[in-house]
């Protein structure tokens, strides 16, 4: 996936406004299957499979015994005894280790990232174009469901997921079949105005939609409470990796936040960009990502402050060349789909 194909901006305002084309195969997939792959992968995840039926999916992610992120995570139950979970690309092996551990004489688990790939088609005209392509049934499918169907003469698993913000699908199909499915999503799309989206967009887009990129918002320093992620831990199910850390943190209180800020001077915070005193002399906090929201007309970013810093219009500084420049705590997310 190359950093951009025609312009960040081009791409950015093609996936808001008709249809961005994203090929994402570098994802892992890890599939579990047997009468106990739904006990074991509960165990290893912080949401709740209990109440999740055949055909969807659901988001969550993957602590150690601190309680701190493995890794987040799409769950895809595509039958009563079978899963198929996506990590991220720079922790597949990290991620294909820990479940192959905790699998070990439970499960049925294989490591399927190299035979499948992974095209995500994104954007208010992507239900259209599957219909275009002869799948009106894809366009009926809810939002976080899953289905295997026929698309452009592919077999392929297809999701309404995303991770810009906008409705559409995530597509798999076989490595060998991605070249012609690609090309025929392009072809089809052309007069609906598809554009490919590289890495550089694929940023602005979910930043805008606060979400979060390992690596940034969230690794094995932070946890999901302190994330904003305590809606996918369910610290009522009778036990998974890390609840018993997020349990003691959620009794003593959160120390730090995240929260999304807006510019109020002139300046584009980055990742790693200090959060600081208003005369500079402190560092308070650190920015995880920032850029301008091409969506919003506002540069913004996101980054971890201190719990009393976290109400919304709270005055932030940022250290941009060494000068402390006025944010706000604002709202999130910065851009909701009408």
């Amino acid at each position: 996936m190359p950093v951009q194909y025609s312009g960040v901006t081009d791409e950015h305002q093609a996936t808001r406004n008709a249809i961005g084309l994203f090929d994402v195969s570098h994802m892992g997939e890890l599939q579990l299957e047997g009468p106990s792959a739904a006990e074991c992968l509960n165990g290893l995840i912080t949401n709740d499979l209990a109440k999740l039926a055949p055909g969807r999916a659901l988001y969550t992610v993957a602590c150690n015994e601190q309680g701190t992120i493995l890794d987040d995570l799409i769950v895809y139950r595509l039958a009563p005894e079978q899963f198929l979970v996506v990590c991220n690309a720079a922790n597949l092996e990290k991620m294909h280790a820990h479940f192959a551990q905790h699998t070990r004489g439970k499960c049925e688990y294989h490591n399927a990232s190299d035979s499948t790939a992974l095209l995500a088609l994104q954007g208010p005209r992507a239900a259209e174009l599957v219909q275009v392509l002869g799948a009106a049934s894809l366009s009926a499918l809810p939002r976080f469901g899953v289905v295997r169907g026929t698309l452009a003469g592919v077999d392929v698993l297809a999701a309404r997921t995303g991770y810009t913000g906008e409705d559409g699908y995530e597509l798999f199909c076989a490595s060998d079949a991605a070249t012609q499915l690609w090309q025929a999503l392009l072809d089809k799309g052309a007069a609906l105005g598809i554009k490919p989206v590289g890495l550089a967009a694929r940023d602005t887009l979910r930043l805008e939609a606060r979400l979060a990129l390992y690596g940034n918002e969230i690794d094995e320093t932070t946890t999901p409470l302190e994330a904003g992620l305590g809606w996918v831990v369910k610290l009522d199910k009778p036990r998974f990796l890390g609840r018993d850390a997020l349990l003691a943190q959620r009794e003593r209180g959160l120390s730090r936040k995240l929260v999304g800020f807006e510019m109020v001077g002139r300046g584009i915070a980055r990742h790693g960009h200090a959060i600081v005193s208003a005369d500079g002399a402190r560092k308070l906090g650190h920015v995880t990502s920032g850029a301008p929201g091409l969506s919003v007309g506002k540069n913004i970013g996101l980054g971890y402050v201190p719990t009393e810093l976290a109400e919304l219009g709270t005055r932030l500084d940022i250290s941009i060349r060494d000068k402390p420049i006025e944010a706000r705590v604002c709202p999130t997310p910065f851009y909701k789909r009408s």
